[in-house]
Parts: structure tokens; sequence; C-alpha cells
């Protein structure tokens, strides 16, 4: 397996150790400062191999096909799970994660259909805007509830955690906006002709 697998793996088995952080932290309150800062190094860790894997596939010639199917899939297990984390803390709307969880699984059954037939889903900027809003209100989510954690009255500043909610609900809709670019481009390819046929 090459180094960019192994680093996007790496994200693969994050999720699980950031879901049962959190849980150990925010629902059951056990050292719940302490283990924010867990949190806080697994977030950094994953945004670090997510840059390094396409950065060293690139630079080495190691860009594989299970690498362009594992990456993004990694990269959503990873970023469903904060944002479930963060849906469970009441700081996101549960329909904005709806629509990013329809958007996500919606473009793995496209980028499967392509897959099939060799084709490529090429990135968008309306999907890097996405990623960026995902990376935006989740690094933002988080810093709430580190604060939460480790500062009492933060509870009473509304005003950051509705501008944490209000991150969410645009990364919702850049998720939606990217979605739609997405399958405009899928709606002109031979493979899209192909499974209407089927």
């Amino acid at each position: 397996m090459t180094l960019p697998n192994k680093l996007t793996i790496t994200r693969l088995f994050s999720a699980p150790l950031v879901f049962g952080t959190w849980m150990l932290a925010f629902q059951m309150g056990w050292a719940t400062q302490t283990l924010s800062i867990v949190i806080w190094l697994l977030f950094i860790f994953s945004e670090i191999t997510d840059v390094l894997d396409g950065h060293i596939a690139r630079s080495r010639g190691l860009v594989s096909d299970v690498g362009k199917l594992m990456d993004p899939f990694s990269d959503v297990f990873l970023r469903v799970t904060y944002f479930l984390c963060f849906v469970a803390s009441d700081l996101m709307p549960a329909w904005a994660l709806v629509i990013i969880l329809w958007r996500e699984f919606g473009i793995m059954f496209i980028r499967m259909l392509l897959a099939r037939e060799g084709e490529a889903l090429a990135a968008n900027k309306g999907g890097k805007l996405k990623s960026t809003l995902y990376f935006i209100s989740g690094f933002m989510g988080l810093g709430v509830l580190t604060l939460q954690a480790w500062l009492p009255d933060f509870a009473s500043m509304t005003m950051v955690i509705q501008l944490s909610s209000v991150l969410f609900m645009l990364a919702a809709a850049a998720s939606l906006i990217s979605f739609i670019e997405y399958y405009r481009h899928f709606r002109q390819s031979e493979t899209f002709k192909k499974f209407i046929a089927e």
C-alpha cells in the first residue's frame, strides 16, 4: 500500500476515536477538558493528513484509482462523525446534517457509476467551497465545545454559539450547491446516458 493511501486510512480510524472521545468527554463528563484537547489533536492530525496524502500522491506519481475513491470517502466519514457530535451537542441543526448526508451519499453513488465506466469525478469550485466550509464550521464547532468545557460561563455567550450554527447552515447550503454542479456534470457524461438506458 502506498504512503498516500496509508495516510488516507488513518482518517478512517480517526473517526471512531473522535466519536468515542467525544462520548466520554461531552456525554459522560469524564475528563472533559483533557479529552477536548485530544479531540483537537485528532482534528489537526486529520487535516494535515488530508493535505499530505494528495500532495504526496501527485508529487511522487502515486495517484491510484483506490486513492481517488478512498480519499473523499475517508473525508466524508470523518466529517460526518464530527457533524453528528455537533448535532448531539445542540450546536448544529439536524436538518443541516441531513442535507449534507443526502449530498454525500448522492455523490458517492455518482462516483460509483462513473468508476464502473472508468471515469472520474473531477473537483469543482463548488466542491472546494463546500470542503472549506466543512473545515471552518467544524473548527468553530469544536472551538465552542472546548470553550464550554474550559469556561463555565461560556454557555451564556449565545452570539458565538449562534455564529457556529450559521456556519453549519452555510456548509449545508454549499454542499447542496456543489451537488447540483456535480449532477449537471454527470448528466453530460456517457455514463449517465447508459444509466438511463438500463
